[in-house]
């Protein structure tokens, strides 16, 4: 899966943010996903990326519909 930048995404758990751009962690060059809650205080916030576009953990949230911790929004 492929993040997009400036692009809307919707937790598993309901609420959206906007990715704001794909960096890289200077010491361990992990890639790490920038994103903005569209709610709230609109917090920033920084995950890497692989647990960005990691899927729901079925055993801890059985009854989650999204395949995936962040999905797209359709445009």
């Amino acid at each position: 899966m492929k993040v997009l930048e400036n692009r809307i995404y919707r937790h598993f758990k309901g609420n959206t943010y906007k990715v704001l751009c794909v960096a890289m962690h200077t010491e361990t060059q992990e890639k790490m996903v920038v994103y903005q809650a569209l709610y709230g205080d609109y917090k920033y916030f920084v995950r890497p990326y692989e647990m960005f576009v990691s899927k729901v953990d079925r055993d801890k949230y059985p009854d989650v519909k999204q395949e995936y911790r962040f999905e797209l929004v359709e445009e």
